[in-house]
């Protein structure tokens, strides 16, 4: 059943959003990019003459109770995106009645689903490696059971539209499809969109393919770096990972963030690319500075000879070229992870290099995908985010799912294995 062909007049519809959205110390939203992504799926419901149930997660708050990571900050800027009222149940377990009383055209707003280990699932308080762990877990599961049983109860349709935790086996995510038939569970909107963009980058690769992959460590994009190598013809590693292949490679770095126990991991990925024939673009050349701070003194060196004292804060303009000329004529472009520290506005220039590289390609016909948290906080902040292709809401999820990985919030919908 798709979402579009799904009549919810007359029916209480329980969605899955990804409303993490980032807050101010004074828990007003920085960026809203996750609330507008799902009002489509969130207003045809109400158009169709349904009562809607939206619960979330936000931050991380292991199980336990923290106002600052509550969902009751949102409520009135979910309300002002909706265009209708929202109201706000404080226990997402015990709205039982709350949602009972729900009419159409009605919304309501469910506590952080996180304040409950049970979402998650995963046992608290006890480590791996106690001879209790393992019965733990079980008991954990049979928990998480229960509490998607609980979500369940208020609807009776189930809409999955959230990508950003669709890599995750939560209750929320995934559980609660065990309780509703086909014909009435469904992927919304942004779900059904992030799945397309996927699958157009994977499936349907117009050539030549250029990935880039920033951030700061090499350990967490390995996966999909050694994925990649297969299916690219340009791979441009930025970010905190320069200095772990500059090392690797008999470089000095400074005080730049470094992976030391993943040296020859680093030269696998240079051999392994020298190998597949894919060109390998990473930074010969860095901005530095004498502390991690925007204020900092700044020089530009080569990304293997930075001084003591010194830290790789932003690509060099050599790198920023370099990056420029992969990117330049690709058809398919995926970019995950900064090129630098560009919160800090005098170390934004390598991620907007590559920012308007990718705008630039797209204008001439490029598919290109932006993804994670930190590259939309790029594209948004250069003002590129109506020159790409799509922009996705999820992290992790993209990753994995580019990795070649069944996400379990979408397999809960489909029946996948």
């Amino acid at each position: 059943m798709t979402i579009e062909q799904f009549n919810f007049a007359g029916k209480k519809a329980i969605v899955r959003v990804d409303f993490n959205v980032p807050l101010d110390e004074n828990g007003n939203i920085t960026d809203d990019t996750r609330i507008r992504g799902a009002l489509p799926t969130l207003k045809k419901i109400l158009k169709d003459g349904g009562a809607l149930i939206i619960m979330s997660h936000m931050g991380k708050p292991k199980g336990k109770v923290n106002p600052k990571l509550s969902l009751g900050q949102i409520k009135d800027a979910v309300a002002e995106a909706l265009g209708a009222p929202v109201s706000f149940a404080p226990d997402c377990a015990k709205a039982q009645e709350a949602a009972a009383a729900l009419k159409a055209g009605e919304v309501l707003l469910l506590e952080n689903l996180r304040f409950y280990p049970e979402e998650e699932g995963k046992p608290v308080g006890i480590d791996k490696a106690d001879p209790a762990y393992d019965a733990a877990k079980k008991e954990m599961k049979a928990r998480q059971k229960d509490f998607a049983k609980t979500l369940a109860s208020y609807a009776d349709c189930y809409v999955m539209d959230a990508f950003g935790t669709a890599h995750r086996k939560h209750a929320s995510t995934a559980v609660i499809a065990d309780y509703f038939d086909t014909d009435n569970k469904m992927l919304g909107f942004l779900m059904e969109k992030e799945v397309t963009a996927v699958d157009n980058v994977l499936s349907n690769i117009k050539r030549p393919f250029t990935a880039i992959m920033g951030g700061s460590k090499v350990s967490t994009k390995i996966g999909i770096i050694e994925n990649l190598m297969d299916k690219v013809d340009n791979l441009i590693l930025c970010g905190g990972m320069t200095y772990t292949f500059a090392k690797a490679n008999g470089g000095h770095v400074g005080q730049s963030i470094c992976e030391e126990d993943k040296l020859d991991m680093a030269l696998s990925v240079i051999a392994k690319a020298k190998e597949k024939g894919v060109n390998l673009v990473i930074g010969t050349d860095s901005v530095i500075a004498d502390s991690f701070s925007n204020d900092a003194n700044t020089q530009v060196t080569p990304s293997g000879e930075i001084p003591d004292g010194w830290e790789g804060l932003d690509a060099g303009p050599e790198s920023r070229k370099a990056f420029a000329k992969a990117i330049e004529g690709s058809k398919t472009i995926l970019w995950n992870g900064p090129a630098g520290v560009f919160e800090f506005d005098n170390f934004t220039a390598g991620s907007r290099a590559i920012g308007e590289a990718v705008a630039k390609a797209t204008a001439e016909g490029a598919f290109s995908l932006i993804g994670g948290g930190d590259s939309v906080a790029c594209v948004n902040k250069f003002g590129l985010a109506d020159k790409v292709s799509y922009i996705s809401t999820g992290g992790g999820a993209l990753l994995e799912a580019i990795e070649g990985k069944v996400l379990p919030g979408i397999a809960a919908i489909r029946g996948d294995k």
